[in-house]
């Protein structure tokens, strides 16, 4: 059984702290602005599994694209800009500038990360698959990779573009946890 991305923005925009971020943070204009990660493929899981749409998911990512400046005071801004607008959702929600990832990714996670040069650079070293996702803030557009099919079916593969076995398994273990009818393809 297959996902089509109308169902799948559909089942995302259940839980209202999506459908809240995809307008809502509109109006700061952030270049490539997209929600991202976890509150998009883990709404789904939820729905899937009979919960509420907002169930265990840590936390919103919302990635932007502006190489014009790479300080971490001209992201600080946009965070507390953001801040301003998102209230008491502010706490939920990690707000990053992907032309930035190269300066801190080694140093956080152990590996090399080169210059990004689009959002979707970023979502595409995600771990896992079938997370490659994001939807545009603005125009609710998809960006999908891989597809739906192994998201919906509950497939998890290591992505190739980022090959950190260890990291992988661990995401993979604390995913299953929460969401057990989940497999692991090796």
């Amino acid at each position: 059984m297959a996902i089509s991305e109308r169902q799948f923005i559909e089942y995302v925009t259940q839980n209202q702290t999506n459908a809240w971020l995809l307008d809502g943070l509109a109006d700061l204009q952030l270049p490539q602005a997209t929600l991202t990660a976890g509150c998009l493929f883990q709404t789904v899981w939820n729905l899937k599994s009979g919960y509420e749409p907002e169930r265990a998911i840590k936390d919103y990512d919302v990635f932007y694209f502006d190489a014009g400046d790479l300080s971490w005071e001209a992201e600080d801004a946009v965070i507390r800009r953001a801040n301003r607008l998102l209230g008491d959702l502010a706490e939920k929600v990690e707000i990053r500038n992907q032309a930035r990832v190269h300066l801190w990714y080694e140093r956080k996670f152990g590996a090399f990360c080169p210059p990004l040069k689009r959002v979707e650079d970023g979502i595409d070293r995600y771990l896992v698959a079938c997370t490659r996702l994001g939807i545009r803030i603005g125009d609710r557009s998809l960006y999908a990779p891989d597809g739906l099919d192994d998201m919906w079916n509950g497939i998890l593969r290591l992505n190739p573009n980022n090959p950190q076995i260890d990291l992988f398994e661990r995401k993979c273990r604390d995913y299953r946890t929460r969401w057990p009818w989940l497999t692991m393809a090796v």
